[in-house]
């Protein structure tokens, strides 16, 4: 009698493999498309997962931007904070350009910046 994981029982619900992913990441961006948005601009973070199989979309998170438009304001604790927690599970974050800060303060917590504008990044 054959016995394990690839038994056939049917009182034994079995399921495809799941797809595999390897990096979960953020994107900064206006269309879910392109990376295109400035760190501190985006009104949310598009995440993604990345692997053998492919991109997957997970969602998109809003937050409230880090800019308030002066370009010389001041970094805001408060709202880095909302935007960490937001990404928090993504080990890397791609933007079109971050301030050193706030680049700085992701490293900090364990998060990669790619500065780098264009397409979605392709599974490795």
């Amino acid at each position: 009698m054959a016995t394990g994981p690839d038994a056939a029982d049917p009182g034994i619900a079995h399921f495809p493999t799941p797809r595999r992913y390897t990096m979960r990441i953020a994107i900064a961006s206006t269309d879910g498309k392109s990376v295109n948005e400035h760190f501190g601009r985006t009104l949310q973070f598009w995440i993604y997962d990345l692997g053998p199989d492919g991109v997957r979309f997970v969602a998109a998170r809003p937050v409230t931007p880090l800019s308030t438009g002066d370009p010389h304001h001041p970094f805001d604790e408060g709202r880095f904070a909302g935007i960490a927690e937001a990404i928090e599970d993504c080990r890397r974050v791609y933007c079109a350009r971050i301030g050193d800060r706030p680049a700085a303060e992701l490293a900090a917590r364990g998060i990669e910046v790619v500065v780098q504008p264009g397409p979605l990044p392709a599974a490795p």
